[in-house]
């Protein structure tokens, strides 16, 4: 029992100082020696300053857990623990509808926000965003009057009043204006030869049109709708000699011409861009010798037209994404049939931008805007400028129904008045130059936003009393600060008291971690007992045998941890958001979101943000495409049940707003008029047929048209199932006596048969009746005995 209770006492004591090995080595191995240093290995590290910290065995080092310090000796005034630190500034409350003022609506919340960040420290904010109702808006119309465009130019003439009319029903405050482009306005962009198809581009084909232009604003935004009918009643159409048209250029000049298109700082932007052509992109210009890359500032004349149109080359994409960005604008490119792939594939690389297929005449336009400006309101998602590239953020949405989505930063399915929040963690990396920096975090397309600033806990307090060429560091050989000398070249030891002239062979044994081993791990000097570490182009070496360095970690594609973590010592610390051996994981599930709102379509499991599929047949990115899996028909079932008749499983689970994004249409009557339509129906719990139809356009945009009534089977009619029970009964009892009469008939006939039958048998006449008896009757009288 004595020795069981020995050994139990031997482990704890075992497991204690491995405990304390464990806390201390997370501040240790790393190679601190300085203040600045012990910070970034670990947020729970902590510095001693004090003088004698150390001297003489009364300590460790001075980089450790706080309590390990103080343990150690160190004085509560003398230790450096910056702590990281969330302080919330501004934080007014969510408005429920726009007024007349812009600063009084409030859209996000909070609005400011200051953080303390240590280095590998992270701190944890919530966003809440609501769209409040009736906001105001600006509707910029910017068209191709390219010739092609005749048509739809004369249906626009005809649909001002009535695309004012449908945008008022969402907005009291409508603002709208009208801008036009062609293109370039140099060759080999323009008709110059001969000199007539200069002023008239149409010269030589039996009409008139007006000279080429690159982008003029024609209208700016007011509030008298009956101008902008006016204003497009006026255009006419002009030409351009090659197939693209200069719509980036009108763009540009559209998003970042702010006073004189007239847009409101307390509006929502909407830049409708419609064209039937391919547009110029950046580069394109040097086929006119034209060089210079878009500068993205405004260049309109006094009459209102883009004015460097043969100066300055097409803008770039990301050009483009960055001004729409910083001016709130929604993008809305309306395109005819053959454009909109190339068009969505624009979308994909600009941000907060929607595709709509344009009628060959603009007949639709109307239609597709408000389309647009609805799926804008029902999406919100957040969006980051000027995070530093040392800060790692990571978000988790909640979205409708409280439903959390990790890893993403959007919501979908939105009406207005709905509010959402986004948790939001904030870790720093690594320090940078700077000691503060602030960013932004605004929903796309909002003016609103929330203004972050971050000041870096990377020094020490201690730092600025630091004494060069110090008497504390052996007269002079270093610079004293925080408590330890930072000694000058050659010189070496806890007070630089140690020379490298000094060396002696017999001090390499305080420098073998084990006999045998090379001195110093083979990448270092012994220099007066201790190991000085060579310097090497890969990265840094430390450690007290130089057995640790920050480049000999897994790669993974040539980047050492996958450029997402750190190095230490042979393993890879990775950043927020990454895990694995060599931090090739991703945490992030974001790109396993399928366009439906499900994880991998509900069809497998996200790994390292890619998506694995288990249903058998499925496969693509998000695991979409799947021939054997359930039709479209089994899919948008539970769409229509949650939808319109509220109840199936997603209503159960809450999960209806995410999964169904489909525009329900009650009809009378189902009619399939499209190669793109499939007729649908199914048999619900009460046994009732319900017929829908199911449709997507080129666009993707997808509507469920449901009958207004199901095919219920009718219930029984209790007065004539009444009279058929009696009639039944009646008719039985009927029958039964007809059967119970014929019974009887027959049976009397058998037996008058057989009596006549034995009546023709009888043989006699009235001499011999048998029946007849006579009068008198002869007794014998027993008793007479003859006397």
């Amino acid at each position: 029992m004595g020795t069981f209770l020995h050994r139990l006492m031997i482990l704890y004591l075992f497991l204690l100082s491995a405990s304390n090995v464990f806390g201390s080595d997370i501040c240790t191995s790393q190679g601190v020696t300085t203040c600045r240093q012990c910070l970034a290995a670990h947020p729970r590290c902590a510095w001693c300053s004090q003088e004698e910290y150390g001297m003489g065995g009364s300590g460790g080092s001075r980089c450790g857990l706080k309590q390990n310090l103080l343990d150690g000796g160190c004085s509560p005034a003398a230790v450096e623990l910056p702590l990281s630190t969330l302080s919330i500034e501004k934080d007014a409350p969510l408005s429920d509808k726009a007024s007349g003022i812009a600063d009084d609506v409030t859209q996000i919340k909070p609005q400011k926000i200051s953080i303390k960040l240590r280095p590998g420290d992270s701190q944890r904010f919530d966003v809440s965003v609501k769209q409040v109702d009736d906001y105001p808006v600006d509707l910029y119309y910017l068209m191709d009057l390219s010739f092609s465009m005749r048509d739809d130019l004369v249906r626009l003439r005809t649909l001002g009043n009535e695309l004012a009319v449908t945008m008022g029903r969402t907005t009291s405050k409508l603002r709208m204006g009208f801008g036009a482009f062609v293109d370039k306005t140099t060759s080999p962009y323009m008709y110059t030869y001969p000199q007539e198809a200069v002023e008239n581009p149409c010269y030589g084909i039996g009409t008139t049109c007006l000279p080429q232009f690159g982008f003029k604003n024609v209208l700016s935004l007011t509030e008298e709708v009956a101008r902008f009918t006016e204003e497009v009643e006026k255009q006419r159409v002009s030409r351009n000699r090659d197939a693209p048209e200069g719509g980036f250029d009108a763009i540009m000049q559209a998003v970042v011409c702010k006073d004189k298109i007239g847009w409101r700082p307390d509006a929502t932007h909407l830049l409708v861009f419609t064209t039937d052509a391919e547009t110029h992109i950046a580069l394109d210009g040097r086929i006119a010798g034209i060089v210079q890359p878009n500068d993205g500032k405004c260049h309109l004349d006094i009459e209102n037209v883009y004015n460097k149109s043969t100066v300055l080359d097409y803008p770039s994409l990301g050009l483009m994404t960055e001004k729409m960005s910083e001016n709130n604008i929604n993008l809305i490119f309306a395109v005819t049939d053959y454009r909109v792939p190339l068009y969505k594939e624009y979308s994909q690389l600009i941000p907060g931008t929607h595709v709509g297929l344009l009628s060959d005449d603009s007949g639709n336009v109307v239609e597709l805007i408000t389309d647009a400006y609805t799926k804008i309101r029902s999406k919100m998602e957040l969006e980051l400028l000027g995070v530093p590239e040392e800060l790692q953020l990571s978000f988790n949405a909640t979205c409708l129904n409280g439903e959390v989505i990790h890893g993403l930063k959007s919501c979908s399915g939105l009406k207005v008045g709905d509010t959402v929040s986004f948790s939001v963690e904030a870790q720093l990396r690594s320090c940078p130059k700077e000691k503060s920096r602030t960013f932004t975090i605004k929903p796309r397309g909002f003016k609103d936003s929330l203004e972050v600033t971050v000041d870096f806990a990377c020094d020490c307090a201690c730092e600025e009393n630091a004494k060069a060429d110090s008497p504390l560091c052996s007269n002079g050989n270093g610079t004293y600060e925080c408590g330890v000398c930072q000694c000058h070249q050659g010189r070496l030891g806890p007070r630089c008291e140690c020379s490298v002239e000094d060396y002696s062979p017999s001090d390499d044994v305080n420098c073998i971690p084990k006999p045998g081993n090379p001195i110093c791990s083979g990448r270092g000097d012994c220099l007066c007992g201790e190991c000085s570490c060579h310097a090497n182009e890969f990265g840094q070496v430390w450690g007290k045998y130089c057995e640790c360095d920050d480049f000999n970690c897994l790669r993974f594609k040539g980047e050492l941890c996958s450029d997402h973590g750190k190095c230490s010592c042979g393993l890879c610390q990775c950043d927020a958001g990454w895990k694995g051996e060599n931090c090739n994981c991703s945490t992030v599930i974001d790109t396993c979101m399928s366009s439906i709102g499900l994880l991998c379509s509900g069809r497998g499991h996200c790994e390292c943000g890619v998506c694995q599929c288990t249903q058998p047949g499925a496969y693509g990115a998000t695991c979409e495409k799947c021939p054997t899996c359930p039709d479209s028909c089994t899919i948008k079932k539970e769409c229509v049940e949650c939808q319109h008749f509220k109840r199936g499983q997603y209503i159960k689970d809450n999960s209806c707003n995410r999964i169904c994004k489909d525009e329900i249409k009650v009809v009378d009557k189902l009619v399939l008029d499209s190669q793109n339509s499939v007729n649908c129906s199914y048999k619900d719990d009460n046994d009732c047929v319900e017929h829908f139809l199911y449709y997507e356009d080129e666009s993707g945009k997808s509507i469920l048209y449901v009958v207004k009534e199901p095919e219920c089977p009718q219930g029984p009619d209790i007065l004539v199932a009444l009279l058929a029970v009696a009639g039944a009964i009646l008719l039985l009892g009927l029958v039964g006596l007809l059967i119970w009469k014929l019974l009887v008939t027959i049976h009397d006939r058998r037996e008058f048969a057989r009596f006549e039958e034995e009546r023709a048998k009888a043989k006699w006449d009235t001499g011999n009746n048998p029946l007849y008896k006579g009068a008198t009757s002869t007794f014998t009288n027993v008793a007479y005995r003859g006397n």
